[in-house]
């Protein structure tokens, strides 16, 4: 049995952080108080060892530090310029690469930075602040280590930084990145070169798997690869340190380095992975985790790898405390620590019966898995019943393509062509997990939905825990190993129904995708017309999947942005789709552009004003009017050219609005008076720029809102859905109620809510 003093050690360390994080202020402070009141009793009374004391001043230490960082960024002199949205003069130093993203009128650059100097409001402070920087995508697109100045708007944060910084202007380059940064740029661009010519996927995942970078790679691969539990080789881990550096070392000893000195290669080796994959704090987490897998390698491995990873936790919490409320740090600690304390004791059990490699092999996926399934429901919702088995087809490829994909970037860096030739297997080798994430994801139950509420997740916490003392005893006997894989097999195989769904007599649904519109109107059984796609393919085709669709005769799409077109793929997965049609506008280019590659043609303009039926489903285009502007130029111009909408499906008229905002609200309101409808989806995922007089004009008995739970933009504002429900509509959103369902029983409009 291993040592877990040390790990108590890493406990109390993470305790003091979720503490302070989690209830900051007096609360924390009173928390930390009767924890180190209860303890201290304790140890003074005798009645628990000395041994508490170390937990208990991990757990001090690390939340004064946490409530010290805490303290000095909210004091900044940043923040409180922040909180009156002052424009500055700031020098700062990006200490990231530039990620674009999204934004609701267009995409944003987002790159982490530290402010060394600010000048606003007649003052200048020298300062240490770390801020996130967010630009327009015309913004100069400068690489990490670089110091500039520029004027900005300063913007409230939150998290571990302490202000949005907006600039204004363009940014003036202070200092160009230091030589180890444009090294590092170098390998990475080498990386890349090395795989250039093999697949569009395998060219991309190699550098994901070498140093993380996976800026380019495919959003349904992606997907792919959530589903699969391979999201791991996705981002830097430790698995990236352990394979590079253990391979630095057995080159080393293969050339004669002993002693000391192959330590010290082994420090070069983890200096140069972290400065590589960017000195970010998920970087240097997911090194020391690297470290602590290598320790457990070695002679007396699984003592002191969890002596070590307990003073990894707690070394990494007092440097960056709020780490210990991303879900990275949790999944790679706890992943860690399944493979160190549980992985053994399941390999001794198999290997009663199978030899040893099997049992290695199967144990190590086995116990990271569920290790970590508590933390990946609680983020994605669901449990993935094929994780195991495309770990463990994936495995053998892992090393031969990060190894030789890294090998090639620095042999490229001396002559292109050998590099070239270098990586070769490593691309292959990507191409085999590329299969392996594609078959997964397309198993029929590749993952079930659970739930991210606390009852459901303490149910799947408690299965966990259980299956630590049965495992060994179920992996111990080939008769019930074999009959659980058998069971598995079958359930993975065959797509279980979901009782009740979907609701008898449904005629619309609202289907929870978060921040973004997927609407499905019944057309017939097994078929509908689908209404914008939602920002991810998998939500959505799990959507459609429940509502039992395999037929979708239309597929329109009122507008390009990311959140109604990023998840076009999920419903073509697997069913027929006939018309492809969405808004004469093509803007912005790169949604319409995706949703063409997806689809595999540009999607037809919506033809205004034709009435047209699909089974039961009866549409007519009335917006956008050939010749209609909205006139607000503040406003959207992608979002005022939505395809609007009116429906009737069994006798239930819909109005479905897209995201137009006030000014063509307005023009619709001129072009259809008097229009009543008893359904209405609620534009732009109820922002609280509306027509609200138009909006309550239409006498909806029932108001839709398709929103993200706790998204950043407000949505629903209040204001809106009180007005709503003043006018008399019951007012539902799928931020609260998940997928929402419209149902006529015995003529009597219903709704049914899938919570």
């Amino acid at each position: 049995m291993p040592d877990l003093r040390a790990v108590a050690l890493g406990v109390g360390a993470w305790a003091g952080a979720l503490l302070v994080l989690v209830a900051p202020g007096w609360q924390a402070l009173a928390a930390v108080a009767l924890v180190v009141a209860v303890v201290g009793t304790g140890v003074v009374r005798r009645w628990w060892s000395l041994g508490w004391l170390g937990p208990l001043g991990a757990l001090v230490a690390v939340a004064g530090v946490a409530a010290l960082q805490h303290v000095l960024l909210t004091t900044s002199p940043l923040a409180a310029l922040a909180d009156e949205g002052a424009v500055v003069q700031v020098e700062l130093e990006l200490t990231s690469d530039v990620r674009v993203v999204a934004g609701q009128y267009g995409d944003l650059q987002v790159v982490r930075a530290e402010v060394t100097r600010l000048e606003g409001r007649g003052s200048a402070w020298t300062l240490d602040a770390p801020v996130v920087v967010m630009a327009g995508a015309d913004w100069p697109r400068l690489p990490l280590g670089t110091r500039l100045e520029s004027t900005a708007r300063l913007v409230p944060g939150d998290g571990d930084v302490a202000a949005l910084v907006r600039p204004t202007g363009e940014p003036e380059v202070v200092a160009e990145p230091d030589v180890w940064w444009d090294a590092a740029a170098g390998v990475r661009r080498s990386v890349r070169a090395a795989v250039a010519g093999r697949d569009a996927d395998a060219r991309e995942l190699v550098p994901a798997l070498v140093v993380g970078d996976d800026g380019g790679l495919d959003p349904d691969l992606a997907d792919d690869f959530r589903t699969t539990g391979l999201t791991h080789l996705l981002a830097v881990s430790g698995t990236n340190l352990t394979l590079v550096v253990g391979f630095l070392l057995v080159l080393g000893r293969w050339a004669g380095v002993r002693g000391p000195w192959l330590y010290a290669l082994g420090v070069l080796g983890i200096c140069g992975f972290v400065l590589t994959a960017r000195a970010e704090p998920s970087v240097v987490r997911a090194a020391a985790m690297g470290v602590v897998a290598l320790v457990g390698m070695g002679r007396n491995g699984r003592s002191r790898g969890v002596r070590g990873l307990g003073v990894a936790v707690l070394g990494l919490l007092l440097v960056w405390p709020r780490l210990a409320v991303t879900a990275g740090f949790a999944l790679s600690a706890l992943a860690t620590a399944g493979i160190l304390v549980l992985a053994p004791v399941w390999r001794d059990a198999l290997m009663r019966w199978t030899p040893r490699w099997v049992a290695e092999a199967v144990s190590v996926p086995l116990a990271a898995q569920v290790a970590c399934t508590p933390v990946v429901a609680a983020i994605s919702g669901q449990v993935s019943l094929v994780a195991v088995a495309a770990n463990l087809l994936a495995a053998p490829a892992v090393a031969p393509a990060t190894v030789l994909g890294l090998s090639g970037g620095l042999l490229g860096l001396l002559w292109g062509p050998l590099g070239v030739v270098v990586a070769a297997p490593a691309a292959w080798s990507a191409g085999w997990i590329i299969a392996v994430a594609r078959w997964g994801a397309g198993v029929p139950t590749a993952a079930v939905d659970w739930g991210t509420g606390p009852v459901p997740l303490l149910l799947l916490t408690g299965l966990c825990v259980l299956a630590v003392p049965l495992a060994p005893r179920v992996l111990g006997r080939p008769v019930t190993t074999l009959a659980c894989t058998g069971l598995l097999v079958v359930v993975m195989l065959v797509r279980p129904p979901t009782p009740g769904w979907p609701p008898r007599g449904w005629v619309l649904a609202m289907c929870d995708v978060g921040q973004g519109d997927a609407l499905v109107l019944r057309a017939g059984p097994g078929s509908a017309v689908v209404v914008d796609a939602g920002p991810e393919p998998a939500p959505t085709d799990a959507c459609l999947d429940r509502l039992e669709v395999t037929a979708v005769p239309l597929l329109m799409l009122t507008h390009f942005h990311a959140d109604h077109v990023g998840g076009v793929a999920g419903v073509l997965d697997g069913r027929e789709v006939g018309e492809v049609e969405g808004t004469a506008l093509v803007d912005p280019p790169e949604g319409a552009s995706a949703a063409a590659r997806a689809v595999g043609r540009d999607p037809a303009p919506a033809a205004y004003g034709v009435t047209r039926r699909f089974g039961e489903v009866t549409l007519q285009t009335v917006w956008p009017r050939p010749g209609a502007r909205p006139v607000d130029p503040a406003e959207s111009a992608p979002n005022n050219a939505s395809v609007v909408l009116v429906a009737e499906v069994g006798g239930v008229r819909v109005l479905l609005t897209g995201d137009v905002e006030p000014s063509a609200q307005a023009a619709l309101a001129r072009d259809l008076q008097g229009l009543r409808v008893d359904v209405l989806k609620v534009p732009h995922h109820g922002s609280r720029h509306q027509d609200l007089d138009w909006l309550a004009s239409l006498d909806a008995r029932l108001a839709l809102v398709s929103v993200g739970e706790e998204n950043d933009y407000g949505h629903p504002a209040p204001d809106l859905v009180a007005a709503l429900s003043a006018a008399g509509a019951s007012v539902w959103r799928t931020d609260v109620s998940g997928d929402v369902v419209v149902v006529v029983r015995d003529g009597e409009l219903g709704v049914v809510a899938r919570g």
